[in-house]
């Protein structure tokens, strides 16, 4: 098997069976469009032809109402939702879109490319944008960075897990979820501050 097939079935399994499990929760829970993506799309000019390439439950199709939008969506489920909302929509790989050379004004792709699990498996993602995008179009994409204030990673292709917040569990198990997440919440900030204690005192003994 080649490496590329490699990669492709670990996305296979990792990110497409995944959404395809979550797709009517991901989609209750991903319905108000962030407003600099939002901006962008209300400032392009009236009549504009528009891609959303991984467009999801399809939140940002109606944004750019003055023209004509149209999106698409590895996974099926999500596709369908949006498609339901009146959108039109294809189930299509961000790596072989079904659009011709040169068909849009604009193209937005938002969290979408950090989900292929090589480099060059996203640039090849970016030439599809472009490609179907036309000379002097404008293309917008979003992506996960490494650098983030809550999480601390050491390399950048990762594989982040997908969890249920617990406010989003009904019942007793959902408090019961919420309670134990705030229990190991504090029991991680005592033991980094033991440890800067633990340090500290290191470093005096070390001054002397």
């Amino acid at each position: 098997m080649s490496l590329e097939g490699t990669k492709d079935g670990l996305e296979r399994r990792h990110v497409h069976a995944v959404y395809s499990q979550i797709a009517s929760h991901f989609s209750d829970t991903r319905y108000k469009p962030w407003p600099k993506v939002a901006d962008f799309l209300r400032k392009l000019p009236p009549g504009s032809i528009v891609a959303d390439v991984g467009c999801g439950n399809g939140k940002y199709l109606s944004v750019a109402c003055s023209g004509y939008t149209i999106g698409c969506d590895m996974c099926p489920e999500l596709a369908c939702i949006a498609g339901g909302r009146g959108h039109e929509v294809a189930v299509a790989d961000c790596l072989n879109l079904p659009f011709r050379t040169n068909s849009f004004d604009a193209v937005i792709s938002i969290a979408v490319v950090h989900h292929l699990s090589s480099g060059s498996r996203r640039l090849q993602a970016l030439r599809e944008l472009i490609r179907v995008t036309r000379k002097g179009g404008t293309i917008l994409v979003y992506v996960w960075a490494m650098e983030q204030e809550r999480k601390k990673f050491t390399e950048q292709d990762v594989l982040v897990p997908w969890h249920l917040q617990p406010r989003y569990v009904s019942g007793s198990a959902g408090a019961e979820a919420a309670k134990k997440k705030k229990m190991n919440r504090k029991q991680r900030t005592r033991r980094r501050k033991e440890q800067q204690d633990k340090e500290g005192g290191r470093g005096g003994e070390g001054g002397e």
